[in-house]
């Protein structure tokens, strides 16, 4: 169960002026857009039903359309007989309809499954996000250096002073916050409620994006974010050019004008001659557009005058009490709401900042194809050699036959690597000791003649047999016949600036740093980054090809080499 509530606004109510985020609940169509914006984008998928509660002055005919809108009054009431249906362990969850966050929904559950508290209090933190780099600096304003982090994190912070973005509480205790079935209107009697019944609760803040709905630049970017996900384009309507046009009632829209991507009109609105409207963009009723004027992702509100040849670009007009006037070099504030759009936008899923391929393209869909064929095909021809080497490796060292490593694969995505064992067991706890020896350059171990490597170990490592389990991730997904070595999280955190590059397909048993790497003293490091880069940049179906046929040949020369 998820309640959306849009508080009441001190500041504004106080003096009878109208709030930002009113303003863009009266107007039509902005109203529409903003309200299943807010029901789709307000935490994360899989939080249950939603509700969203505004205050009663609210009301107006646009939000009745809307059947998951409730409005409150003096009261904020909610069904305790809903409530009733959940386990007492499940969590009603609170949210600030002011703000609208993007936060890990797999992180957020580990966090409310770990701490188990009555009632826990979150609030999203750009600067905790994975991939956030943040300048260290000295007293005397000299950079120390840099702080990165790998994977979202959490962190203690003290109770808010007004409410947070979203408030988890157990239905079981959820009857000693609320009197005679209603919530506590203001956090401060929240907060004296929690503390007066010894609930058991905590306050944390974790990475996540955040729009604040109550700036320009906020609702902008997320009228936009919420107009992408709400209409998927369509080609020509009212006019010429690639776009999407939803119009309303009584639209006079000249022939000559142009759309491209998504555009909403409302009722009577005017668009005059050779007017170019770049979507996303929201023009509401009754907005007049003079002719040769330009409009480009912006929210044009109720009874504008867009004047002719005028540029409007990232711009956001509500106010309906307020006329603007343009000239051709309005658009001063357009890099700050670009700025916040982009934030919210192009964090998907926290991850950073992968390379991606088309959906049907080789990378995402025939190389895997590929890979099944071609692990089925080696691990079906190599099902006899298994016992035998299993046995040979037990007879010549104590410890299982297999060896198991963590390793990081697409999107940072940790899995078990599978190896024939190679070493003796224990061989982490030796290579500290060798760490002294160590002849690569990079975060990377090698040592010539290792000692922790058994003799058949070290005929498996030269013919690459240890590597033929390797097949079994490939069938999984978790890896693919060629692509960039499998490291683990340890060596990924050294190389900030190419690990998401790297981590953008799944990790190889070749690739092209394996056959291209000269060995060079002092060299290693840099072309194994440079190769592993390389390829992310130039993969293809002629690219893997080559790669296996290199090294096909490699392995018949050094499996030669033996004997």
């Amino acid at each position: 169960m998820h309640l959306i509530v849009i508080h009441r606004s001190n500041d504004f109510s106080s003096i009878g002026k109208t709030c930002l985020l009113q303003s863009a609940l009266s107007d039509s169509p902005i109203a529409d857009i903003a309200l299943d914006g807010l029901s789709r984008g307000c935490l994360f998928k899989g939080d249950g039903e939603k509700t969203i509660l505004i205050p009663e002055e609210w009301e107006n005919k646009f939000l009745q359309r809307q059947p998951s809108i409730a409005s409150y009054g003096k009261t904020l009431a909610v069904d305790l007989k809903s409530a009733k249906k959940h386990n007492a362990n499940e969590m009603l969850v609170l949210s600030n309809g002011r703000f609208v966050t993007q936060i890990d929904c797999r992180q957020m559950k580990n966090i409310v499954d770990e701490f188990n508290s009555d009632v826990i209090m979150v609030q999203a933190d750009p600067e905790l996000i994975s991939s956030h780099e943040k300048i260290l600096l000295t007293s005397n304003e000299n950079i120390a250096g840099f702080r990165r982090l790998y994977s979202s994190s959490m962190v203690p912070t003290p109770i808010s002073s007004d409410w947070p973005h979203h408030i988890f509480i157990k239905f079981k205790v959820l009857d000693k916050i609320m009197s005679e079935n209603t919530l506590p209107l203001t956090f401060e009697d929240f907060i004296n409620r929690c503390i007066s019944r010894s609930l058991d609760w905590y306050s944390i803040s974790i990475g996540g994006t955040v729009l604040d709905l109550e700036s320009k630049a906020g609702l902008l970017a997320f009228l936009r974010h919420s107009l992408n996900l709400s209409y998927s384009p369509l080609i020509g309507a009212n006019g010429h050019g690639y776009a999407q046009v939803n119009s309303a009632n009584n639209c006079l829209v000249s022939d000559s004008v142009t759309f491209f991507d998504k555009v909403i009109l409302g009722n009577n609105v005017s668009i005059g001659k050779n007017a170019v409207i770049v979507g996303p963009t929201i023009i509401s009723d009754d907005v007049k557009v003079e002719p040769s004027a330009v409009i480009k992702s912006s929210v044009i509100g109720r009874g504008q005058s867009i004047h002719k040849s005028c540029i409007v670009r990232d711009r956001l007009l509500i106010d309906s009490k307020q006329k603007h006037r343009f000239s051709t070099h309005s658009n001063s504030n357009s890099s700050q709401f670009k700025k916040t759009s982009l934030l919210f936008i192009s964090n998907k899923s926290l991850n950073g900042d992968y390379r991606t391929w088309p959906k049907f393209s080789y990378p995402c869909c025939l190389k895997r194809f590929a890979d099944i064929i071609t692990s089925l095909i080696v691990l079906i021809l190599f099902a006899p050699i298994f016992p035998v080497i299993a046995i040979v490796i037990k007879l010549n060292s104590k410890g299982p036959a297999f060896f198991k490593h963590r390793r990081e694969g697409m999107h940072g995505k940790e899995f078990s690597c599978l190896k024939f064992r190679t070493m003796d067991v224990g061989a982490d706890e030796i290579q500290n000791r060798l760490r002294f020896k160590n002849q690569s350059d990079g975060p990377q171990f090698k040592v010539k003649n290792d000692p922790r490597v058994t003799i058949v170990g070290k005929f498996m490592r030269n013919t690459f047999l240890d590597e033929i389990p390797q097949f079994i991730n490939v069938l999984s997904g978790q890896m693919s016949v060629v692509g960039p070595r499998p490291s683990p999280k340890s060596e990924n955190s050294l190389c900030p600036a190419w690990r998401d590059a790297r981590l953008s397909v799944r990790p190889g048993i070749t690739g092209l740093w394996q056959i291209c790497r000269t060995r060079q003293k002092g060299r290693d490091f840099q072309e194994w980054i440079y190769y592993d880069t390389k390829y992310v940049k130039k993969l293809s179906l002629g690219l893997d090809l080559f790669i296996c046929w290199k090294t096909a040949k490699k392995l018949t020369l050094n499996f030669i080499d033996q004997f």
